[in-house]
């Protein structure tokens, strides 16, 4: 309960986050009152007509240059307020991702049929959505036809990157399968050139190098090399990519349905996705999930009310972080969201040391350093990049 309460409570967090308003004062009120005053008194001296007009006009200035300081300290406060909101999402979203890794393991140890349990996932996120746009707590999308025809390529990127994830993590170890999706920048840098037409200067692709290595190196205690996890993952990388450059174009091209932002957008792909995801898994595993829960809870490992609540975790963690993502995806470029994806990484398998209670080794510590020294180098190369244009 205390782990369901305190998802609630990040979940609240995330669905009603907004940027802080920032407020100056601005001395422009008194100018009335100054002119007001002005036009009252008596014009009987051509002294006191002068002094008054020479007060006038420095109230004038006064005011100009108070106007124009508020506007610059508004516009400073906005950007620390976008800032600050960027840098919770990406925050929340290594949180989220870090409980549905760990929730998302033991339920593959406990049940083996990824396919069930990624539409488990997929399917909690309605239990999420949906309560909101009843309530009027979130405007609910209105889409047509043919936008859900738009959104049908970014839907199915989203299927692949969810089952793929869920395979991986599945067939082999977890240090394994962010190995390879470590790879995901250079994925990204690709489908971004293919499709966006973005060519980024040698520099920054050079510094996607030690990321992926750094991660490579941390995870190098845990290798467990198969080919069903190998391909799971790069199914996942290249969905992840697909669905990152789709998204950006939707929310940034034509205008889609109405009230469809990044959180509802993802909200109508995790509904889309279930129902892709339903006959998929029903064809793969049909209902020998139903049996399996029985006999688990019957080896006395696991009782029906925890067991559906390690499920219900895993869902809640998976589409939350999910949401977030999207959040962040729409305050960065591709690539940056790739290599926030690639660190993310590390952290979570620190996190899975620390959970598991194993210690950490000396080429994990390396391989962390290196990829953050990774991250460093490929800023100052895209703000090099920024600069010179």
């Amino acid at each position: 309960m205390a782990a369901m309460k305190k998802i609630a409570v990040l979940a609240f967090v995330a669905t009603v986050a907004s940027p802080v308003s920032a407020f100056a004062f601005s001395p422009r009120a008194n100018v009335g009152k100054s002119v007001k005053s002005f036009n009252a008194a008596p014009s009987v001296n051509v002294n006191q007509f002068d002094t008054a007009k020479t007060s006038h006009s420095t109230s004038l200035a006064l005011s100009s240059a108070g106007g124009a300081a508020a506007e610059a300290e508004d516009s400073g406060s906005s950007a620390l307020a976008e800032t600050l909101k960027t840098g919770s999402y990406f925050a929340l979203w290594y949180l989220f991702n870090i409980g549905y890794n760990i929730y998302n393991k033991q339920a593959l140890n406990a049940l083996d049929y990824p396919w069930t349990i990624a539409t488990i996932q997929m399917a909690t996120g309605i239990l999420y959505f949906v309560p909101l746009w009843l309530l009027g707590l979130r405007k609910a999308p209105k889409l047509s036809g043919d936008d859900l025809k738009t959104l049908l390529p970014i839907a199915l990127c989203h299927t692949g990157v969810h089952v793929g994830a869920v395979i991986a993590l599945g067939a082999g170890a977890v240090s394994f399968a962010h190995i390879v999706k470590a790879s995901e920048p250079v994925v990204t840098c690709v489908v971004n050139a293919l499709l966006l037409g973005e060519i980024l200067p040698a520099k920054v692709y050079a510094t996607l190098l030690p990321i992926i290595g750094g991660v490579a190196i941390a995870s190098m205690k845990e290798l467990s090399f198969t080919y069903l996890a190998l391909a799971a993952a790069m199914l996942s990388n290249v969905s992840s990519s697909l669905r990152g450059v789709l998204s950006k174009k939707t929310m940034s091209g034509k205008k889609i349905g109405e009230n469809l932002d990044a959180q509802n957008l993802y909200a109508v792909l995790t509904a889309m996705s279930t129902v892709l995801l339903i006959p998929m898994m029903l064809a793969t595993e049909g209902t020998g999930f139903l049996k399996a829960f029985k006999d688990v809870v019957a080896g006395g490992s696991f009782t029906n009310k925890s067991l559906s609540a390690l499920l219900l975790l895993g869902g809640a963690t998976y589409y939350l972080y999910n949401e977030v993502a999207f959040l962040a995806l729409g305050k960065v470029n591709p690539v940056t969201h790739a290599v926030g994806n690639t660190i993310k990484r590390v952290v979570i398998i620190v996190a899975s040391v620390v959970a598991f209670k194993t210690p950490m080794s000396t080429g994990s510590i390396i391989g962390s350093s290196i990829a953050i020294a990774g991250t460093l180098l490929y800023s100052l190369a895209m703000n090099s990049v920024k600069k010179s244009k």
